[in-house]
């Protein structure tokens, strides 16, 4: 299982990516993501659901499901990958529901507009298109709500690290929040979601603190502490065992230049 770090929860960004023959293992992430079949046929699973698409067949992954991408012989694709900022009334209120099918249909209109998409374009602009595509996959939705469900327990936990990131955010603390034994939330955990709970927050954190990296101004010591590090030095071994550079590196990767 793998826990993408391209997308912040604190970032008013979308990404559109476009290819054929995908194949991407079970992952993770914050964000909303569209996935569109124009040609060939692709197998969706989302939270242990299969769907097959082909025609422009679409899913829409809410935050923080599991999702996998298969294609079996030959398909073409575009995603749309956006953070729940920027559709920030819909998103709030399916706080603690997931749709019953995440599979859903665009017409040639929202391809198009999609196929065009810019993210250099005025930020209401994209937001009416992501609010659009959010409203096509509500008409026909159903939802269902998790209180009481087996995974609630699993969004519990997604929702106590976005909320705490910034300070302690151990097993422990955890356990006090939920009334669950922390050997129990840690061995449900790596079930569930094929990683240990330290490693899910150490790369939440590196995923917040790329948007900082790359968005802000603030020094790499002030971006540590700001994403829950105790001390630089932490963060600059965890930062470069995931992403493979050091923060100093991968700010200058991104052309960010430091006002003095």
């Amino acid at each position: 299982m793998l826990y993408q770090t391209q997308h912040s929860i604190l970032a008013d960004k979308a990404t559109l990516e476009s290819g054929s023959d995908l194949n991407f293992p079970t992952h993770i992430h914050n964000s909303f993501e569209v996935i569109i079949a124009s040609a060939g046929e692709m197998e969706i699973t989302v939270a242990g659901n299969k769907y097959t698409i082909s025609g422009n067949e679409s899913i829409l992954v809410f935050p923080n499901q599991l999702h996998e991408i298969k294609t079996q012989n030959h398909s073409e694709h575009t995603i749309l990958i956006f953070s729940p900022q920027l559709v920030k009334t819909f998103s709030k209120r399916f706080d603690n529901f997931v749709p019953k099918s995440n599979k859903f249909y665009l017409d040639d209109f929202y391809i198009d507009k999609i196929s065009k998409f810019d993210n250099k374009k005025s930020l209401l602009e994209l937001k009416g298109l992501l609010y659009s595509i959010c409203g096509e996959f509500d008409k026909n939705a159903e939802y269902i709500d998790f209180k009481g469900d087996g995974q609630n327990l699993l969004f519990k936990i997604f929702n106590f690290v976005a909320e705490n990131y910034k300070r302690k955010c151990t097993l422990y603390e955890l356990a006090k929040e939920t009334s669950y034994n922390y050997v129990y939330l840690s061995k449900h955990f790596s079930k569930s979601t094929g990683i240990s709970y330290t490693e899910y927050v150490c790369r939440f954190r590196i995923n917040e603190a790329c948007y900082f990296l790359t968005n802000t101004n603030s020094t790499i010591l002030d971006i540590a502490y700001e994403c829950g590090f105790d001390c630089l030095r932490s963060f600059n071994r965890s930062f470069k065992s995931i992403l493979g550079v050091s923060p100093s590196k991968y700010r200058k990767q991104k052309n960010i230049k430091i006002e003095k």
